[in-house]
């Protein structure tokens, strides 16, 4: 088929290849003095069509049979020229600039929708673009990562939907609809997960390269990120479940093509950033395991004040308070309240952890001999820190459970 304006009234003609005859196919262009200035054919998909008006942009899924207007954040504006570039749509506006849609999957699928659908992404280039300020004149960048479209026949509200990102048969980062009761944040404190939309027909979310996040200690300050380290470019996917439903789909990560890089750098870096990011979250789940014994040593210190029958066992449990706190101490750093404050309190090993990512986990996958041996530094003093909690665990915490069993503690201690 070949298309052709007429005279620029708001009609696009369509007609066989030897011209026998024409047919207007402008039905749904909408607009008195609407008329189309550009027509584009999807590459993938015969049939989709793209046309950019003297209003916006339109788009037919029927060889432009109809039109429908897809303006999303588009302004009121002529389309001078569409052109498709890595499967992203690009417009050249009269006075507004290029705009740009971000991958077409979403309309090249939109006829395999039955039910429930999620959309194979297009290949992703491990590109880290940064975040566009607020209120800026700038032009937005796209998401750093993978955009992931899907598609529900209904708006989900009395099951969790729930996206999970694989690499092979792990599950490296998770997304659901639920919402969490109580969404509790402070400054220096892990951000929030993105909770997924669950809104009849196209629904949009990405997935930012990551994996899942470091754990937090409430209330604990740290300056550094507890984002999960991005992966290497390889074979990921990505399953889409509600209820009885799933689909997956296959995810391709590309390398950043302006970067010379080897398979190998990327393996040595992603060997040890999965080091880095486990070592970081068994430092935060023993903080919060210890801080649980704290608040129980600290409870029965309450109740069994004054009484003498039990000064032994409140000895003991105070030494260990001042045990654990000395041990937390060398992990974390509590003083910290605002990133000024890190002056005024020296940065503790899990900080200095997050320093060490932040470094490997760079667009330039080659490991320097300073990070390896910044890491076997951390790791001796990690190390060591565990030792230290083992042997109390072993000696300290089994003397106080050995001396409470002993002095037969009621379970209810009735005040004087």
């Amino acid at each position: 088929m070949r298309y052709k304006f007429m005279d620029l009234k708001p009609y696009i003609y369509k007609t066989d290849d030897y011209g026998a005859s024409w047919k207007s196919i402008s039905e749904g262009i909408q607009g008195a003095h609407n008329f189309a200035r550009v027509v584009r054919e999807d590459k993938k998909v015969p049939g989709l069509l793209y046309a950019g008006t003297e209003t916006g942009l339109y788009v037919s899924q029927d060889d432009g049979e109809s039109w429908h207007s897809m303006q999303t954040n588009l302004p009121i504006v002529p389309i001078n020229d569409l052109y498709i570039q890595d499967n992203d749509l690009i417009a050249a506006t009269a006075g507004r600039s290029f705009w740009i849609l971000d991958d077409l999957s979403s309309l090249q699928e939109y006829s395999q929708v039955e039910g429930m659908h999620l959309v194979t992404p297009k290949k992703a280039y491990r590109l880290f673009s940064g975040k566009t300020p607020k209120k800026s004149n700038q032009g937005t960048n796209p998401f750093s990562g993978v955009v992931i479209d899907y598609f529900l026949p209904k708006k989900v509200d009395s099951l969790t939907l729930r996206l999970e990102i694989l690499e092979g048969d792990t599950v490296i980062r998770s997304y659901t609809s639920e919402k969490p009761a109580e969404t509790k944040t402070w400054p220096g404190g892990p951000s929030p997960e993105r909770v997924l939309t669950t809104h009849k027909g196209h629904n949009r979310t990405h997935w930012d390269f990551r994996r899942k996040s470091i754990i937090g200690i409430d209330e604990v300050f740290v300056y550094g990120s507890y984002a999960g380290s991005a992966v290497g470019p390889g074979e990921f996917s990505a399953r889409l479940s509600y209820g009885s439903d799933q689909m997956e789909v296959p995810i391709r990560i590309l390398p950043n093509p302006n970067i010379e890089t080897t398979a190998a750098d990327f393996e040595e870096q992603q060997k040890l950033l999965v080091q880095i990011d486990g070592v970081l979250t068994d430092i935060h789940k023993n903080v919060v395991r210890m801080r649980s014994v704290q608040s129980q040593l600290q409870h029965y210190a309450k109740v069994l004040q004054g009484r003498s029958q039990y000064k032994t066992l409140l000895e003991k449990a105070n030494e260990i308070e001042i045990l654990l706190n000395a041990w937390e101490s060398d992990l974390i750093q509590s003083d910290q309240k605002t990133f000024q404050d890190v002056i005024n309190f020296n940065n503790k090993l899990n900080a200095e952890w997050m320093n060490l990512k932040s470094y490997v986990d760079a667009e330039d996958p080659k490991v320097t001999q300073g990070a390896r041996d910044r890491f076997a530094d951390l790791m001796e003093a990690w190390k060591q820190s565990k030792e230290q909690l083992e042997a109390l665990i072993a000696k300290d915490f089994k003397e106080f459970e050995d001396a409470f069993q002993a002095a037969k503690v009621p379970a209810l201690v009735i005040p004087d």
